[in-house]
C-alpha cells in the first residue's frame, strides 16, 4: 500500500521559503515530509536530501553525531540553488527508534561504537529502509536526483526503486571531537565515503 500524501503548506525557515508535504505510510503508522523549494517537478534533476529523524541532532544539537549539521547544510544548499527536496524520514537512531538509540548511546558510553552497539541490543546496524521515498517522490513528479549524501547505501535504495541518480553530491560537515569514532565506524564499517575534515 502505498505512502499517501495527507497536506502541504508554506513553511518559512531562516534558510528561506519552503514548502511541507506530509505524508502517512498506512502500513506503519508512520508520518514523513518533504520540504520542497521551488519547481521541482520541471523534469531537471532536483537537489535532494533523504534525512532520517535524529531528535537529539536536528533538534537538540547533539554533537554525538553529524546529523544536525547535514540537515542544516542541505537546507542551505537547496536554499543557494533556489530549488530542492529534503525528504525528512521519521525512522529515528538507523531505525531502532528514540529510547533504543538511548540504551545504544548508554553502551557507547561504556566503549561500544555504533555498529557493536545496536548489535548488542539484538539489531542490525542499520535497519532504515527507503520504500516510502518513491511514493513521496513520484507525488512530487520527480525522477532525477543529485542525491546529497555519504552513504552508498542511499544511492542504492533510490536506484532500485527506478530513482535515476545522476550524481552524489558529499555532505561534509559536522565532525567534532565527541563524533570522531562514530563517523570513522560510519566509514569503516557501513561503508560511508568521507575523509577527515
Amino acid at each position: 500500500m502505498p505512502v499517501a500524501f495527507v497536506a502541504a503548506s508554506q513553511l518559512p525557515t531562516r534558510h528561506g521559503n519552503f514548502m511541507i508535504h506530509a505524508f502517512e505510510d498506512p502500513e506503519t503508522g508512520k508520518e514523513h515530509v518533504a520540504l520542497v523549494m521551488g519547481d521541482v517537478a520541471s523534469g531537471q534533476p532536483v537537489l535532494m536530501r533523504m534525512h532520517s529523524e535524529c531528535l537529539t541532532g536536528d533538534g537538540f544539537g547533539s554533537l554525538r553525531c553529524d546529523c544536525g549539521p547535514q540537515l542544516e547544510a542541505a537546507m542551505q544548499k537547496i536554499a543557494e540553488t533556489g530549488r530542492g527536496v529534503i525528504l525528512y524520514l521519521r525512522q529515528e537512531g538507523r531505525g531502532i527508534g528514540l529510547l533504543n538509540k538511548i540504551r545504544a548511546y548508554h553502551l557507547q558510553d561504556e566503549g561500544a561504537d555504533t555498529v557493536e552497539a545496536n548489535e548488542q541490543l539484538g539489531f542490525a546496524p542499520d535497519l532504515r529502509e527507503y520504500s516510502m521515498c518513491k511514493d513521496m517522490l513520484d507525488h512530487l513528479q520527480i525522477q532525477t536526483v543529485r542525491l546529497m549524501t555519504n552513504n552508498p547505501r542511499k544511492v542504492a535504495a533510490l536506484q532500485a526503486h527506478g530513482i535515476i541518480v545522476e550524481e552524489r553530491v558529499p555532505l561534509m560537515t559536522g565532525r567534532n571531537p565527541h563524533n570522531e569514532q562514530y563517523l570513522d565506524t560510519k566509514r569503516g564499517k557501513l561503508g560511508h565515503m568521507f575523509d577527515k575534515e
